[in-house]
Parts: structure tokens; sequence; C-alpha cells
């Protein structure tokens, strides 16, 4: 699991494609579909400390770097990244990078699972020095990480906190070291030096354990959870502070409070299924008292030198950043001000919010990064995300309100062909993953390459999405096939209602959850759509929960699942896989062999259940992807084999 040697230097190179990645392109005509697919020219940027440096992860000229931008904006130092799956860039200090990335692994025969994605973190020097991968020199630990608790200033020294797994010693008579059991222990490891040292030991078997770790290097907070009983226990630095039982396993340490000497937890409420947070004293000489109530918090902000709350963003209808600093929620506000038709999202900042990184996008906006200097009043464009999408080229979003068959609520997201009067237009109706996600106004790659060729697109927040109340999320639950799905219907029937789109000419389209919709849509459900395309879509639920059970052996994941998805005796009823006689157009099955979420096997046993049945598919195969579509080529090949699909299915015009 070795990464391959970082080259540089590239900064000439990203000298010659500043201009073209802060640039606009002012096309006429919409640019090849692969544009659409490809990975964001700017993946990832971050701010020091002082505000002085910003990296970046951005392709320039074809090549994937990471490239440190100086306080004038110009390069200082870059790395070469390949087709590396990054998944975290951060620094921990003015002078060092720390990376995450992700990478698939066969496992082997003596393992539940085939596959697993394991998470490797690298120290970057920005000047001199040698990269180093964390645990690289250590025999006795796996070579990657399994969960970060952050960095931490120990003795001046910047210092990592990772979940490790331990192997163990083999006898006398044979050398080196052999795998035990997969539960990690915490380790502080000297990010200069690359020194690690146990901190805490791994948990007993059946047991998951996750840490707090405060100003200094100390542990404040360990919360166990039983994966049989669903029995919880929070130690903080003199004892057990919080403790409980919670049979879908719905209990997770938060952040550490505002003034370091209580930690945060969150709950759910098994009378009322609802959510609830809580705070309580390390020292124990104050129990548990619930904060935040009837607050819809979207995230939580921290301080990244203590893991210590600074505030959060409110979600669902009020999108707002409240810190407990109000000069800091003062700037927070004249930035949202700054950037008022569009989602200005803060990607990171120093402390204070003296220098911010903003990412934009929507209407008219493919995705910009800023620099935003508060003193300054100034906002200074470094970065767009798709350059050869170009204003103009954006189709319009917006909001659909409707109301479910039931009476419930609802809302989509509809984006229309660039320059199109929005009537009578084919649709792609595009539900979301998860199914716990919502779609919001914003630019969607996806959903713009359809757009781009002629469709109206709409992103249905359908009942179980994590856009309005908990009540809205548990209204899903046991609706896998059934009211979820005609959500998705309900709102094709409103669009065409309104005129916006001709309901003769849809197609269904989706990943994950979505591909799951899609495949329902022509199973499930009949005359609807012209076309469907699942892409890593679930094709049984019974398949799903075996795998689950099998590579997880946890009663308390069993038991969320059920409650989720609902009686067991009624999974076939609502299993494409065996519905497959029953489909009424064409399908396309696109899955990564690489896939450690929804397995590669749920399309296989789709196929073959459409071929049983003589009903007409077509299967694509992604080699070495994943389920996130990770790499630039296998996504857009993805997107070129959906989008000819359609096309040939439900042609634009």
């Amino acid at each position: 699991m070795g990464l391959q040697s970082f080259a540089r230097p590239l900064a000439a190179v990203f000298i010659v494609g500043l201009a073209v990645l802060c640039g606009n392109a002012a096309l006429a005509e919409p640019p090849p579909i692969e544009v659409y697919g490809e990975l964001p020219a700017v993946e990832e940027m971050v701010i020091s400390p002082s505000g002085e440096r910003i990296a970046t992860l951005t392709t320039v000229s074809g090549k994937r770097v990471i490239v440190v931008l100086g306080a004038d904006l110009k390069p200082i130092s870059s790395f070469k990244m390949d087709e590396i799956k990054v998944r975290d860039l951060d620094f921990i200090s003015e002078d060092h990078l720390l990376l995450r990335r992700s990478v698939t692994e066969d496992l082997g025969p003596f393992f539940a699972q085939d596959k697993f994605e394991f998470y490797q973190a690298f120290v970057f020097p920005i000047g001199e020095g040698e990269i180093d991968m964390i645990f690289s020199n250590r025999r006795d630990l796996v070579g990657a990480t399994f969960g970060y608790y952050g960095t931490r200033m120990v003795e001046g020294r910047p210092t990592g906190f990772f979940g490790a797994i331990e192997l163990q010693r083999n006898s006398i008579e044979t050398s080196g070291y052999s795998f035990n059991h997969g539960r990690p222990a915490l380790y502080s490891v000297d990010l200069l030096t690359n020194t690690a040292k146990r901190v805490d030991k791994s948990p007993g078997e059946n047991i998951v354990r996750d840490w707090l770790v405060g100003a200094g290097g100390k542990v404040l907070a360990r919360l166990d959870s039983s994966q049989a009983s669903g029995r919880w226990e929070i130690r903080g630095t003199s004892g057990t502070v919080a403790s409980g039982e919670n049979p879908a396993g719905d209990v997770y340490l938060v952040a550490i409070g505002r003034d370091g000497d209580t930690v945060i937890y969150s709950a759910r409420d098994e009378a009322t299924g609802s959510t609830r947070w809580y705070e309580v004293k390390v020292d124990g000489s104050q129990g548990p008292q619930e904060i935040l109530v009837d607050e819809d918090i979207e995230r939580i902000y921290t301080d990244p030198a203590t893991g210590q709350i600074t505030g959060y963003l409110l979600g669902a209808e009020a999108i707002e950043p409240v810190f407990f600093d109000k000069r800091s929620t003062d700037r927070a506000d004249r930035i949202q001000r700054a950037f008022p038709k569009l989602n200005a999202d803060m990607v990171d900042w120093t402390p204070g919010l003296g220098h911010v990184i903003v990412r934009t996008d929507g209407n008219g906006d493919s995705g910009t990064y800023f620099k935003v200097d508060l003193a300054q009043s100034r906002a200074d464009p470094i970065g767009s995300e798709r350059p050869a999408i170009g204003p103009e080229l954006v189709g319009p979003i917006s909001t659909i309100s409707y109301t479910a068959s039931d009476g419930l609520d609802m809302d989509g997201i509809l984006t229309l062909p660039p320059g199109r009067e929005a009537k009578g237009l084919p649709l792609i109706m595009l539900p979301h993953g998860g199914p716990h996600y919502e779609d919001s106004e914003g630019f969607d790659w996806w959903a713009q390459a359809f757009a781009s060729r002629g469709y109206a697109v709409f992103q249905p927040n359908f009942r179980g999405s994590t856009n309005r109340t908990e009540g809205f999320i548990r209204a899903g639950y046991g609706q896998w096939g059934r009211k979820m799905q005609s959500d998705i219907s309900d709102g094709l029937a409103a669009l065409a209602k309104e005129g916006i789109i001709d309901p003769r000419r849809a197609c269904i389209v989706g990943a994950s959850y979505g591909g799951y919709a899609a495949l329902a849509g022509v199973t499930l459900q009949q005359g609807l759509y012209r076309c469907a395309v699942s892409v890593a879509g679930v094709a049984d639920l019974g398949l799903m929960t075996r795998i689950e059970k099998r590579e997880s052996s946890s009663k308390v994941r069993e038991r969320s699942l059920e409650e989720e998805l609902g009686p067991r005796s009624g999974f076939r009823e609502v299993s494409p896989r065996y519905q497959a006689a029953r489909a009424d157009a064409p399908i396309l099955l696109i899955h990564g062999r690489d896939d450690t979420v929804v397995h590669y096997e749920h399309s296989l046993k789709m196929a073959d259940a459409l071929k049983d049945a003589g009903k007409p598919y077509e299967f694509v195969e992604l080699k070495g992807e994943d389920h996130w579509l990770s790499l630039t080529e296998t996504r857009k090949a993805m997107l070129k084999a959906a989008m000819a699909f359609v096309v040939k299915h439900n042609p634009p015009d």
C-alpha cells in the first residue's frame, strides 16, 4: 500500500495554468461531455494558520498536483498526485501539510470482507525534507490509519492522533508479525519525526471505541459502544461521566466544549426518535445537560488546535453560520452577504476569520474559490473548478415545491438546459444517493451534463432526505420502493402539470440509493420512464443486509438496518432483482469493481435476472473504480455511457 514517489517542482506549470483556472471560457457551444465528468480542476484548498500560505489540489495542463502558494499567491512548492484518491488535505504547521488518501485492497480468504478501503496519512514538507507515511517505520502496526483525531501542539511539536491496528508478534520459531484483530488503538505521532507512541489501548471484542483529544494532546473523553447490546459509556478524566443503552447504536462524540472542560455528545431518544445533544463535564462534577434544543445543526465548527467547538451552521430553511465569538459571526455574515445569489461555503479559515477560503457555486458559477481578506474587504478569485464551463453554459437552477400523493410537502432541484424555454422538455429524473442525503441549489456536474444536452433534470428530496426535519428523515423508514419511490414519481407529475416537462419523455438515472430508485422506477413501477440507468445501485435488499451482517458482525447495525428497511418479509417485494420480469424499459447497469459500499455483486445479479427474464439491458464494468467515482477516466467513462444510453432511448430533440 506504499505511495509512489511524488515529483516536484511543477511550479512553472502552475504559473502557466493559473490564468486558465481563474478565467471564464466564453464558449457558444457546450464543451465535450467528458469535461463534465472530469475531476474538478480544483479539488481541495486550505489556508495556513497565519494566512500567508494556501495549498490546493488542482489539475493544470493535464497534471494533477498539490501546489502551495505564498502570500503573493505565487507558487512556492508543488507535488505530483496522478490518480491518487486524496480524501483530505490540511496544514499542520506553516511548513508542513498532512494529506490523507484511500486505497482499495483485496483482503484475501481469511477475512469476512473481500475488499477494504484503507486510509493512509502522509506528511509533506513544504521546503526541504522527505515525504513520510504515518506508521511506515513500524513493523508492528498496519501501514494505514483507522481514524484521525486531530493534530495538537505537544511540547511545541505538531502531533497527530490516529487509530492504529496493532499486529501480534509471531512465535520465536517464525519471524515478523501477523494480524490479530481489527480494533484500533489510539497513537500519537510526532509529525516531524514520524515517531509513534500508544496513548490508549484497543477496546475489547464487539466494542467500538472513539476518542476526543484536547489541547496539549490530552485525551478528554473515550466512548465505548457495544455492538452486541447497544450499551455505551463515556469516560472522562476521572471515570464514567455518561452512559446508557441505544439498540441502534446512535450515540456519538461530537466535540470538546467551548471552554475545554466539557465534551459534547449526541444520542437518539428512543421514545421520540429525535437526536439530542448533551454536554457533560469531563471531571464528572456535573452530569449531562441537554444543549442546542430545537436547533437544526447542519455542521459544527471546531478549533483545529484544540478540538473545542467554536460554532455551528444552522441547516434546513435557515442556512446561517453561528459562532460563539460575535466578531466571527459578524464576519461570517459579511461573507454570506458578499455572495448574495450564490452558495458561499467557508472552506477553511484562520483564527478569528481574518482570512477565509470561500467556495461558491450556483446560477452562472460552475465552482470558484476565493481568498477573502476581511480586514482589507477584498475577495481574490484563485481557482475555478471547471474553467471550460463558463457562466452562460450553466443551466438555470431552482427549487420546485410539490406535494406527495399522501399530502407530505416535498421539494426538489430543477436544472434547465441553458437557453431553452421551460416548456415540454424531456426529463432526466436524478434521485440522490444515501438515502439520507439532500440535493440543494448548486452546480451538480451530473445534472449539468444532461442539461447541456437539452434535458430538464429534477433531483427530488424524497422522504428520508436530510433537507428538512428529523421527522422527515424517519418518514422514509420502511419505505424503500414504496412511498420514497412514489415521492419521486409525484415530482414527475408535478413538473408535467406545470407544463415544464413532457411526461412521455422521461428517464430515471441515479447512483447508490439513486441507482436503486432508478431500477425500482422501471420494475416496481411501470409506464413512467423510457429507460433507467443504475450506477452502483442496490438491487437486492436481502443481499445488502446479508453482506452487512457478514462484514460487520454487529447486532447494533443489524437492528439499525431492520428499523430503516422494514420487515425482511417484504424485501423481495421491493427488490428490483426479484421484479426483473416486470421491467418495462431498457436498463443500463454501471458498477465499479472496487466498490466496498454497494458490492459489485448487486449489478451482476440484476444483470442475470434481466437476462433470464429476456429484458433489454446493458452492463458497463468500471475496473479499479470505487463507490464514489474517485478516478477521472472511469468517471468520464460512466458519464459517456450513461449519456449515450439516455440519448438512444430518450432523444433530447
